[in-house]
């Protein structure tokens, strides 16, 4: 049996990429949103025609164009991580602002939608398939904005380190919007 003091640096919690705290941090948020999910899931259950109905009022175009803001978003995140290792700082910080570009289109598009659901008079009472939309994706909008701020930061401090550190939690924002999307806007 070994010492813990013996523990390569490149295995196990250590080769994961950026700061561990920032792990405990998303692996939390992924619980979170799962649970949220499978509460929707379970819920649906109970009324898969409401849902349905519910469903149809979604504005699938725009979210799946969200979708692809989010992983192009995404991929610029990466570069960033790979111009931060090659010590490229400028091009790094570039790709950080145009990742987070991305994530207020994102928040533009998703805000128009909400104000169309308000427009039409759809509010988190109108059926529990809207309390579950608004609640999820109003609590994955407000990651998008975290993110956004964490990237800054990063930015503005983009050391390899915290440059992988921030795009990790980006991409966990990305994971749950891919989860999201095809759940609440496609499943029928």
């Amino acid at each position: 049996m070994s010492d813990v003091s013996e523990v390569e640096p490149e295995s196990g919690f250590y080769a994961l990429p950026g700061d561990l705290m920032m792990w405990v941090l998303i692996i939390s948020e992924l619980l979170v949103f799962g649970s949220g999910l499978i509460a929707f899931l379970s819920v649906r259950l109970t009324d898969p025609a409401g849902f349905m109905e519910a469903q149809s009022h979604l504005h699938r175009t725009g979210a799946g164009l969200n979708t692809v803001v989010l992983v192009t978003s995404g991929w610029l995140a990466a570069l960033a991580v790979r111009t931060a290792e090659a010590g490229k700082i400028a091009l790094t910080r570039v790709y950080l602002a145009a990742a987070s570009l991305l994530g207020v289109v994102f928040l533009t598009i998703k805000g128009m939608e909400y104000a169309a659901k308000s427009a039409a008079g759809i509010t988190f009472e109108t059926h529990p398939f809207f309390t579950f939309y608004y609640l999820l994706t109003g609590f994955h909008a407000v990651h998008v904005v975290a993110g956004i701020v964490i990237l800054g930061l990063v930015g503005w401090k983009a050391t390899p380190r915290n440059v992988e550190t921030g795009t990790a939690f980006w991409h966990m924002v990305d994971l749950v919007w891919v989860l999201l999307f095809p759940i609440m806007y496609l499943l029928g």
